[in-house]
């Protein structure tokens, strides 16, 4: 499981250029706000941009401890729950975006994958494995490591499209709050 820190770069997925619709205060007191998700540890964040900044949707944003170009603060963590509309909407294209530009990262699950108990692997958590092809993953693996989505496409015939099932495991992660196991987010 993955370990508290803070993220380093964030994708926008909305941009309120005069903070939420039903705020109630007057226009002069309310602050810009954009929606993101963090690309490490997959947190929805709430950002203040800084003035004048050149933001669009999707674009990716410094928002570690050094000097931001474009953001003021990270405001809060946030839920899905309150996402806007839009933001849930972009959702899923920003996670296969991360997911599709780390791939090393995510091959390394498949390749490194552990029993979470003696009768449930970390590959069950992905939809679609059961336990006939978690064997068949575990076996191609040990006889060499995958090497890319395209390498365990043509190794395991079953499985078409893994980074579809990352993907999915990402956003049930990111949208149920009951979700007992983490894999790639922090509860």
């Amino acid at each position: 499981m993955k370990t508290e820190k803070k993220e380093e770069t964030a994708v926008v997925i909305d941009i309120l250029p005069m903070g939420y619709m039903g705020d109630q205060r007057p226009v002069y007191k309310r602050e810009p706000v954009i929606l993101a998700i963090g690309v490490d540890q997959f947190k929805l964040l709430e950002l203040v941009p800084k003035a004048g900044a050149d933001i669009q949707i999707y674009d990716r944003v410094y928002i570690g401890d050094a000097e931001r170009e474009k953001i003021e603060r990270v405001k809060r963590r946030m839920s899905y729950t309150d996402l806007t509309a839009t933001a849930k909407l972009e959702l899923p294209f920003v996670v296969e975006k991360i997911v599709r530009e780390n791939e090393s990262r995510f091959v390394d699950f498949f390749n490194k994958s552990l029993p979470i108990t003696p009768k449930f692997h970390m590959l069950h958590l992905l939809p679609g494995i059961g336990k006939k092809l978690m064997w068949e993953i575990i076996e191609q693996r040990e006889k060499k490591p995958f090497e890319s989505f395209a390498d365990i496409s043509a190794r395991i015939r079953s499985i078409p499209h893994p980074e579809r099932m990352i993907i999915s495991r990402i956003l049930r992660e990111i949208e149920d709050p009951d979700e007992k196991y983490h894999v790639f987010t922090l509860k």
